[in-house]
């Protein structure tokens, strides 16, 4: 079997909703964790903008089979509204090679 893990970065109000999405999109497996986004600000470019927005960020990695992933990946931006408004969240993928547990 052939897997993907989609990390997704969004704002935490939105979590819920986009995982419990993966999960009917047939999201095998998913670790959420819970971050307060601190900024340390940069000196030199004054640069305060990330891939969300809010001031907390929840992190969501589901681990799906391959031939699934685009599927998935389409369900969870429309759910999280990534394209409909900026700096609402960010999810890409990535090969895994070899899991256990």
């Amino acid at each position: 079997m052939h897997l993907k893990s989609i990390i997704i970065f969004l704002d935490d109000c939105k979590a819920e909703r986009v995982t419990e999405a993966a999960r009917k999109a047939s999201a095998t497996y998913r670790h959420n964790h819970h971050f307060q986004r601190t900024w340390r600000k940069n000196e030199q470019s004054r640069d305060f903008s990330g891939p969300v927005s809010g001031n907390s960020v929840d992190i969501i990695v589901p681990l799906v089979e391959e031939h699934l992933s685009r599927t998935i990946m389409e369900t969870i931006a429309e759910i999280g509204q990534f394209d409909a408004t900026a700096g609402t969240g960010i999810a890409f993928q990535i090969d895994v090679e070899d899991a256990v547990g």
